[in-house]
């Protein structure tokens, strides 16, 4: 493995204006940085692109399974639109790349010296939106620190990372990037959420290309109708997405399609069905696209700073997106709940909508799901503590992160899905009790990773102390006792500090660093005149 040291319609708008700066050639297009127009707000790069007129194959002649035999008749037919207008965007300087000859209609990125020196041609992809329809690759990885883990978990770790990831996806970009040790049996899945801003492939190096392949020949199955309309509407990786989905081997029904069995965190390259994917893309009429689900919280379970979560800066919010929501469960409550809606999902025909909301991933027996009105559009999702489970389909990989796939259906196809993502400390130690209520309620966190128990030190900072809580006969939360090696010392309800003089006082909680980078928890008592 190589190392590597906003609303849909309004971004397409945003892309629309004035003519390109930048013109593809013989199936080669030189991204100049000079070219590229600036966006704001956010330091967004745009390329406009426009595209020589050339014959060539839609894919390789050579190529005999019945999948492309299939696309070649379609295309030759003029039943399918094919790739020309279609970028390939490798960024990791060819280290793993789509095969020129195996697509012939793809035009490939080529980045001048100057967007090279800018670092444009490396990595995820996230300063530049291209005007065509994108897919890509970058088959690289943050190694050798504590911070070590795959690109798609660097960008949903990082603070404008998904949102970032959503920009590039709205723009009618989809890239696959390796998993790397990021969902395997040593860690279990490391993902914090879910989203379908991108693909995740199952291994390291060279893992992305079949992926690749079945972006490239969804691509080129659409009808010339629908492929425009997909355009238009700022629908093209959604609805890629959902076919990808949708027709993979195993996936025959609509009742496994909003399953987890459908949609994991990474995806395997045996379950690619070419065939099926290409039926699929070509059936879509251009009146019977689905809409991208659009998600917000209405209202949910909130933590209070010094009392339920520690660490100035830290909260359990990790993301609001507009199709994927996460947070981290880091108070020391048994039951949560939130109200999602999906109200301002809107399908780009006009056609009425249902939803589905979905148990992806989780426990059901601690899981609770309530539509709040006769469409769906909005639901609340009550969640109670659970411990990791096995990913489906992957008895040998466990997760600690609870999924909730929402997708609308226009009556003749389920949209790509939303997702709701809670991911839980798994490196901590909690023991629950019987409360008053008939509920639980917290008795004891362990908060220090035990000894070979991996905890992401961008979401977890090194924390080393455990509480032990304190409640009246009532029930009623009376404090904490926390415990480091070097003694206990003990919180009221408010979460004050008892000083050795038995004076209450006020507690900070400020991340710093360790030698080695990775942030620590320290504990500063606030004193007042």
């Amino acid at each position: 493995m190589t190392a590597l040291a906003l609303a849909p319609l309004s971004a397409r708008a945003e892309l629309r204006g004035r003519g390109p700066g930048l013109v593809a050639r013989e199936g080669r297009l030189e991204v100049r940085r000079a070219a590229l127009e600036r966006l704001e707000p956010g330091g967004w790069l745009l390329a406009r692109v426009a595209f020589d007129e050339r014959r060539a194959a839609v894919v390789d002649p050579e190529a005999r399974t019945p999948a492309h035999r299939r696309l070649a008749a379609l295309f030759a037919s003029g039943a399918a639109a094919g790739n020309h207008g279609d970028l390939y965007d490798n960024l990791d300087g060819g280290h793993s790349s789509l095969p020129a000859g195996d697509h012939p209609q793809l035009t490939a990125t080529v980045y001048d010296e100057a967007a090279q020196d800018d670092g444009l041609a490396r990595g995820l992809g996230l300063r530049v939106l291209f005007d065509a329809p994108l897919i890509g690759n970058c088959s690289m990885a943050l190694v050798g620190t504590p911070f070590w883990r795959s690109l798609p978990r660097a960008a949903l770790t990082r603070p404008d990372g998904a949102h970032r990831l959503f920009r590039v996806y709205a723009s009618g970009a989809l890239r696959v990037f390796p998993e790397h040790r990021d969902h395997d049996p040593e860690h279990g899945d490391l993902f914090p959420a879910n989203t379908p801003y991108c693909l995740v492939s199952q291994g390291s190096s060279g893992s992305d290309r079949p992926h690749l392949e079945a972006l490239a020949m969804i691509l080129a199955a659409f009808r010339p109708d629908t492929k425009a309309a997909l355009q238009r509407a700022g629908l093209v990786a959604p609805t890629v997405q959902m076919v990808y989905r949708r027709a993979r081997l195993g996936i025959l029904r609509r009742e496994t399609y909003l399953t987890g069995r459908a949609h994991p965190t990474v995806f395997a390259a045996g379950d690619i069905n070419l065939s099926g994917m290409v039926a699929l893309a070509n059936a879509i009429a251009p009146d019977a696209v689905p809409p991208m689900v659009r998600l917000e919280v209405d209202a949910e379970t909130e933590a209070r700073p010094g009392v339920d979560v520690f660490g100035e800066g830290l909260g359990e919010r990790l993301f609001d997106t507009p199709s994927a929501i996460a947070r981290v469960w880091r108070a020391p409550v048994w039951r949560r709940s939130m109200i999602v809606s999906a109200a301002k999902t809107r399908d780009p025909n006009g056609r009425p909508l249902r939803f589905t909301w979905s148990l992806l991933r989780g426990d059901p027996a601690r899981t609770r799901i309530e539509p709040l009105d006769a469409a769906g559009r909005r639901a609340r999702i009550t969640l109670e503590w659970q411990p990791p489970r096995p990913v489906p389909g992957r008895d040998d990989v466990l997760s600690p992160r609870i999924d909730i796939g929402v997708f609308a259906s226009n009556g003749v196809h389920d949209s790509a899905p939303g997702f709701v993502s809670v991911l839980l400390p798994a490196h901590e130690a909690r023991v629950y009790e019987p409360a008053p209520d008939g509920g639980q309620r917290i008795a004891r966190i362990v908060r220090a990773a035990p000894d070979g128990v991996y905890a992401d030190p961008a979401l977890f900072p090194v924390t080393d102390w455990t509480d032990v809580y304190r409640y009246g006969a009532d029930g009623s939360l009376l404090g904490w006792t926390r415990s480091r090696a070097s003694g206990d010392t003990r919180y009221d309800a408010a979460g004050r500090r008892r000083g050795p003089d038995g004076a209450l006082r006020g507690v900070r909680y400020p991340v710093d660093a360790l030698p080695d980078g990775r942030p620590v928890l320290r504990e500063v008592p606030v004193i007042r005149p």
